[in-house]
C-alpha cells in the first residue's frame, strides 16, 4: 500500500494472533479494516514464544514419556539429536518468514501497512514505514491496540551490555550453552529450564520467591521442581540477581552477583521475570494517556478512560489474561462488539453473552509444557475462597487411575477439583502429570459451561484412559 493517507472503519495496531483475529472479525462484520505491524505478522507467539518453545519441548517430553514405557527405554537412552530439534523448531516458525500470514490477510480482505504505528489524536494512526515514509490512517469507528508485551527486565547496572537472553533468544538460539542461568520461576522459566537441560546445558534457576508457578495450585510447582532437580537442574529459591557483568570476547562468561552474597558464572543468562506492555511508543500521550502502562478496559475491551469509546485494547496489553489463546478469545469478542456498535446494533453484555469476555475471570485455561505437564482452568482453591465462595477441594492421585498405569510405569501425577458448594458447580480444575495437556479442554467445558456436579456422573470416561480421573474425583466428592 503506497497511499500516504487512507480512511478505514477499523485500524488495528499489532498483527500478532490477537490483532489478526480482531481484523478477521471486524472484516467479517462488514467493516473495512487495516492492520499495522512493524515486525513479523504472527507476532511474538508465532515466532519467539509459543510455537518455537513448544517445538523445542516436544522432543524432550516425548523422550521422557518413552522412557517410562516398557520396551522403549533402551531405544531412547541416548542424547537428543540437537541439530534435528533445532531444524524442527525452524520449520515450525517457517524460518522466521511471514509470507503465509500475508496470504491469509489477503484471503480475508484485510489491508496491511508495515511499519511502526503510533496514535496521533482520536481515531488517527500515523505509520512510519521501513523505507522512512509516512502513512496516515483515519478510523471511522475504532482503533484496536494489540501490541502485546515484552520481557520485563530487572533494573540492573550494565544489563544492556551483557547480551542477555529473553524468551526470544531462548527460543531462537542455534547453539547449546554449556552453562545457562535462568532467572525467574514462572512458566517461561520452567519451560526453558526443561528444554535446555534436556538439550545439554547445565542449568541453574534463580527464583526470588520460595516456589515455582505461584499463580497455580501449590502442588503444581512442587511437582515440577522435584522433576527439574531429578534432571539435574540446580534450583535455588530465595535468591535474586544483584549484579551482572560479561567478560570480554565473544565467548566471555557472565559473572552474576547474588543477593545471598554468592557469585555464579554462566555462558548465558535468561531473564524470565515477567512481562511489560508495549505501550511506551504508540502515541498514548496524544490522547491524554500515559505511555508505558497497561490499558484498562471494560468487558467489551473498550479503554475505559477514553471519551467516545473509539479505542479498544485487546490481548496481553490489557493485563487481563496474558496468554495467546485468551487474547484470541478476547479478539473474537471485541471484533463483533466493534461491528455491532458500528452498525447501531445492541451489544449483549449478559454473563457468557456474545459480547462480553466472561471467561477472562471465570475460565482461563493454561498448560505448562514441563515434565510433568501442568494444566489448569478456572480458579485455584485460594482464589475461590478469596472470592467469597464456600468451596470444597477434592484431590486424587493419578496412581489410582488405570489409564495412568497404561500410559507410563511409575506414573506420578495429581488432580484437583474445586467445587462451589452453593451453586453445585466446578469452578477450578488442575491436572499435573505426563500427557495431561489434552485433557484440559474437557475441564474447560465443565467450568465454562457451569455443569452441575451431579450431571457429571453421566459423563462417562472411557476405560482405560487417564480421563477416568474425573470419575475418581466425583467418587471422592460423594464419599
Amino acid at each position: 500500500m503506497n497511499d500516504t493517507s487512507r480512511t478505514y472503519d477499523v485500524v488495528v495496531i499489532g498483527a500478532g494472533p490477537v490483532g489478526e483475529n480482531v481484523a478477521d472479525r471486524t472484516r467479517a462484520a462488514g467493516l473495512s479494516t487495516v492492520i499495522v505491524e512493524k515486525e513479523l505478522l504472527g507476532g511474538e507467539c508465532s515466532f519467539w514464544a509459543c510455537e518455537p518453545s513448544k517445538a523445542l519441548l516436544r522432543p524432550v517430553l516425548a523422550r521422557a514419556d518413552a522412557r517410562r514405557v516398557p520396551g522403549l527405554k533402551r531405544a531412547v537412552e541416548g542424547p537428543l539429536d540437537v541439530p534435528a530439534v533445532f531444524a524442527h523448531r525452524d520449520d515450525m516458525v517457517n524460518h522466521w518468514h511471514d509470507e503465509d500470514q500475508v496470504e491469509w490477510l489477503n484471503s480475508v480482505s484485510v489491508d496491511l501497512v508495515r511499519g511502526h504505528g503510533r496514535l496521533d489524536g482520536p481515531r488517527q494512526v500515523v505509520v512510519t514505514t521501513p523505507e522512512g515514509g509516512t502513512v496516515r490512517l483515519d478510523a471511522r469507528h475504532a482503533v484496536a491496540v494489540c501490541t502485546g508485551t515484552r520481557t520485563a527486565l530487572p533494573d540492573l547496572p550494565r544489563l544492556d551490555d551483557i547480551r542477555h537472553w529473553t524468551n526470544r533468544e531462548a527460543t531462537g538460539a542455534d547453539a547449546v550453552p554449556r552453562r545457562l542461568t535462568v532467572v525467574g520461576g514462572g512458566v517461561v522459566a520452567v519451560e526453558m529450564a526443561t528444554a535446555w537441560r534436556a538439550l545439554g546445558s547445565e542449568v541453574t534457576m534463580l527464583v526470588r520467591g520460595d516456589c515455582l508457578l505461584t499463580r497455580m495450585e501449590p502442588f503444581a510447582g512442587e511437582m515440577v521442581a522435584e522433576t527439574l532437580r531429578e534432571h539435574g537442574v540446580d534450583l535455588r529459591f530465595g535468591v535474586s540477581v544483584t549484579s551482572v557483568a560479561r567478560e570480554e570476547g565473544p565467548d566471555g562468561a557472565v559473572r552474576i552477583g547474588l543477593s545471598d552474597g554468592g557469585q555464579l558464572d554462566a555462558d548465558e543468562i535468561l531473564f524470565a521475570t515477567g512481562r511489560t506492555p508495549q505501550t511506551d511508543d504508540i502515541g498514548l500521550e496524544t490522547i491524554g494517556l500515559t505511555p508505558g502502562g497497561w490499558l484498562t478496559v471494560d468487558d467489551t475491551f473498550r479503554v475505559t478512560v477514553v471519551e467516545d469509546g473509539w479505542l479498544y485494547a485487546v490481548g496481553d496489553v490489557n493485563h487481563r489474561a496474558l496468554m495467546t489463546h485468551q487474547g484470541k478469545y478476547q479478539a473474537r469478542i471485541a471484533g463483533p462488539v466493534i461491528g455491532a456498535r458500528a452498525h447501531g446494533e445492541p451489544v449483549d453484555t449478559q454473563r457468557w453473552g456474545p459480547h462480553i469476555a466472561t471467561a477472562d475471570s471465570a475460565a482461563v485455561p493454561q498448560v505448562v509444557f514441563t515434565d510433568p505437564e501442568v494444566a489448569s482452568v478456572g480458579l485455584t482453591a485460594r482464589e475461590a475462597e478469596n472470592a467469597g465462595m464456600r468451596v470444597k477441594v477434592v484431590d486424587h492421585d493419578f496412581r489410582g487411575v488405570a489409564g495412568a498405569h497404561q500410559y507410563a510405569v511409575g506414573y506420578r501425577g495429581k488432580a484437583r477439583m474445586v467445587i462451589d458448594l452453593d451453586r453445585g458447580t466446578v469452578v477450578g480444575v488442575t491436572f499435573v502429570g505426563p500427557g495431561i495437556a489434552e485433557m484440559l479442554y474437557s475441564a474447560t467445558v465443565v467450568v465454562a459451561g457451569e455443569v452441575p456436579v451431579e450431571r457429571l456422573w453421566h459423563a462417562v470416561p472411557a476405560f482405560p484412559t487417564i480421563s477416568e480421573v474425573w470419575l475418581r474425583l466425583l467418587e471422592a466428592h460423594r464419599g
